[in-house]
């Protein structure tokens, strides 16, 4: 199938973390097409090995190619782009964005003092992509990274705060408190939906990153780039579909994105 401006925007995550990317996406586009994946039938990513993530990765990614006809993909899981996203920049025959650049190029502008953090799932972080990319950057960064086995599970379940969730933030962000950063990226696209509890735990004085707007402005800027953006005075549809309980999806969903997701598909690889 030819790449074309009148086809979606691709997009996928393991869950509802991705949604974070979406709005972002739909609020900077609102002329675009989107159709999003989440992979709630075999969440959460980030205990996988990086060779199962890889290979759902590239079962949805080409699924939305092959099935959808996506102009663009973008993996708006950070679990999912640190071990899949070469690979599928390198196969696929349409541009693909991830969610680690733009937001490791947001958290470096961010600093003041250089030093800076990241905080994502188990597999993120041991993948060290965060790492690379902010070694990129071309700005020497003091660095403390962290994994939060835990909170996507919290987001999964519609629970964003309270005593629970208070008190596994303070356990697994004390690295980044002890370390004195005054900038945390928030590496895991469900972490914005713990916002409220992080910021109070981490101190007026840091300031929290989130990708997902810096991944929009650069997915923007990319179909810009390749001639593939929508006619402006159109409105896009979005699509909305999980491998899992799909009214579940729906339901949980709609809360955190907004009208936008009204029902949900289902997706299942061929």
């Amino acid at each position: 199938m030819p790449v074309t401006p009148s086809g979606p925007i691709g997009m996928f995550d393991s869950g509802f973390g991705g949604l974070t990317v979406a709005r972002a996406v739909i609020d900077l586009l609102p002329n675009e097409d989107i159709v999003y994946v989440g992979d709630t039938g075999r969440y959460p990513y980030g205990p996988r090995p990086a060779g199962e993530v890889r290979e759902f990765a590239r079962e949805i990614a080409w699924s939305l190619v092959d099935d959808h006809g996506a102009k663009a993909v973008v993996v708006a899981c950070n679990t999912a782009a640190a071990v899949a996203f070469d690979q599928l920049r390198e196969e696929l025959p349409v541009p693909v964005i991830s969610v680690i650049e733009p937001g490791a190029r947001a958290l470096s502008i961010a600093t003041r003092s250089g030093r800076v953090g990241v905080i994502g799932t188990v597999g993120t972080i041991s993948s060290g992509a965060y790492q690379r990319a902010l070694g990129a950057v071309g700005r020497s960064l003091d660095l403390t990274a962290t994994a939060c086995p835990g909170f996507v599970e919290f987001v999964e379940r519609g629970q964003t705060s309270g005593d629970e969730v208070m008190l596994l933030a303070e356990r697994l962000l004390a690295p980044v408190v002890a370390a004195g950063v005054d900038s945390l990226l928030l590496g895991c696209t469900h972490y914005p939906y713990l916002s409220r509890v992080i910021s109070e735990v981490m101190g007026p004085g840091v300031v929290l990153v989130s990708s997902a707007d810096e991944t929009a402005f650069a997915l923007a800027q990319l179909m810009r780039d390749a001639s593939l953006g929508a006619h402006p005075a159109r409105t896009g549809t979005h699509t909305f579909l999980s491998s899992g309980d799909v009214e579940w999806f729906a339901d949980l969903g709609r809360r955190l994105l907004g009208p936008e997701l009204m029902q949900a598909g289902r997706w299942s690889k061929n």
